[in-house]
């Protein structure tokens, strides 16, 4: 069985109190220890010590990162986790610097990375709803979920890690429907891992 990282990225604010995530991450805590894996939560209220969070990754065979999508990303403070986290991880911990040599400057950038074999699997909420994506007459000019996580997903292609399908709730604050969302999360949990 696998070692499964989850990290929660919501940051509270009274108009989100992060009850939606929460609940994504608990089912996921209680789906996944039901089919044997073993689990870690760290959530973006936690104190943050970075040494155990590079520990964490390097424990985990799988890292779920459950955030809200806020103005196009991810919360400020699950930004500030990775700038403190990744930082440090770059002396061999999560990557071995950018890949680069002193005989090949120019080639090879993002080849660094120690977590091969690692994969990693974004779950995020929006308020848009699914209409919004991959419609080219919509907001996201036919662009995707995916597309709009191009950094985070080149990120963890930065530390070698490979991805999952990506999961995504829509239109969770106009109109959410929790319970699909629920059933669809645990079947792609089932499909994925």
């Amino acid at each position: 069985m696998s070692n499964i990282l989850i990290i929660n990225g919501h940051q509270y604010y009274p108009f989100s109190e992060g009850k939606l995530n929460a609940t994504l991450v608990d089912e996921a805590v209680s789906l996944l220890t039901q089919k044997g894996h073993e689990t870690r939560v760290v959530t973006m209220q936690d104190e943050i010590n970075v040494e155990q969070e590079l520990e964490n990754h390097q424990w985990a065979d799988i890292v779920i990162f459950q955030s809200p999508i806020n103005w196009m990303g991810v919360t400020w403070s699950f930004k500030k986790y990775m700038d403190e986290v990744y930082t440090a991880g770059m002396g061999g911990a999560l990557c071995n610097g950018d890949g680069r040599t002193a005989d090949e400057p120019k080639k090879h950038y993002g080849r660094g990375g120690t977590l091969s074999g690692t994969k990693y699997m974004m779950s995020v909420t929006f308020n848009a709803p699914e209409e919004a994506f991959n419609d080219p007459s919509e907001f996201f000019n036919g662009k995707s979920v995916d597309d709009l996580l191009f950094p985070m997903h080149m990120n963890f292609k930065f530390f070698d890690m490979r991805a999952l399908p990506t999961f995504a709730c829509f239109d969770v604050m106009k109109n959410a429907n929790v319970d699909n969302d629920l059933e669809r999360f645990k079947a792609h949990l089932n499909d994925h891992i």
